[in-house]
């Protein structure tokens, strides 16, 4: 007896007798099912209403939960600053852990599904490594930047405008990808280039972060979980891309995957996400 098991819209795993042997299941199919199921979990924990806003003492005040919910919709044209008064109020009852989880969860739905400027960065950056040790140092060196811009702003230190800050972030975005397609391997002063854009795109992040207003006396625990909500959205991002580029290789039948794997993906991959950086560039200036 063999069963499937089935994640339905609620987030319950439901097991299915299918009364038959089910033949194998393909290696590709299966590194699809973890990406989508990666994909899956990510969504479910990038709701801070659906964590939080629950019956009783212990969830949070309606009309933050209310404000959220509409945030969370795509079609909707919230005022993040009229968040601020109601996660003042909410956070004046909540310790320093569940702050930072709430922040969590925010960070996370920066990164995925919204923050879509930094996951093309991460992914161009991607592209270019063909090694694991070149990959965790560009990485690295992105998360140093831009958690030290994302604290110097939050903190009041900097005040980055805007109107600079996002041209900016669409412009790392096509430097780095253009420079995929210039250079066939990872050039040495990559990881400086990713520091240097690292530090726009905290200014960034602190942008966001500001307008949402902070809890009095939780300035710390919000700030740290945020910055790790977003962390583990570029993760996620960086893992999915890895599973994806695995199973390319192996339909490409090239064990080493560098030639055909810079031909069908890096180039074409980079190609598209140096334009889309450099027309977000363009609207974003004349705006």
């Amino acid at each position: 007896m063999k069963f499937i098991a089935w994640l339905s819209p609620g987030g319950n795993c439901v097991l299915i007798s299918t009364g038959t042997e089910l033949k194998p299941v393909r290696g590709t199919l299966k590194l699809a099912a973890v990406v989508a199921a990666i994909f899956f979990a990510v969504a479910a924990h990038g709701h801070p209403e659906d964590e939080f806003c629950t019956p009783g003492e212990d969830g949070l005040d309606p009309a933050l939960c209310a404000a959220l919910a509409e945030l969370n919709n795509s079609e909707a044209d919230v005022n993040q600053a009229e968040l601020k008064p109601l996660l003042d109020a909410t956070g004046m009852e909540r310790s320093f852990w569940s702050t930072a989880a709430l922040y969590v969860t925010i960070g996370v739905g920066h990164i995925l599904p919204d923050g879509t400027d930094h996951i093309l960065f991460v992914l161009a950056i991607f592209l270019a490594s063909t090694r694991l040790r070149a990959l965790v140092i560009q990485i690295s060196a992105f998360t140093v930047a831009h958690t030290a811009t994302l604290a110097l702003a939050a903190t009041g230190v900097i005040t980055p405008s805007a109107s600079v800050v996002e041209p900016l972030i669409a412009l790392t975005i096509a430097f780095v990808a253009i420079e995929n397609l210039v250079f066939k391997e990872m050039t040495s002063w990559r990881p400086v280039v990713v520091f240097g854009f690292g530090l726009i795109h905290g200014l960034g992040f602190a942008g966001f972060f500001g307008e949402l207003g902070l809890p009095p006396g939780q300035f710390w625990s919000a700030l740290i979980g945020f910055n790790v909500g977003v962390e583990i959205g570029q993760l996620t991002v960086i893992v999915a891309a890895a599973l994806l580029g695995t199973m390319l290789r192996r339909a490409l039948r090239d064990p080493t995957g560098v030639a055909n794997y810079r031909r069908y993906l890096v180039r074409p991959g980079s190609l598209l996400i140096g334009l889309t950086g450099l027309w977000w560039a363009i609207l974003r200036f004349s705006l």
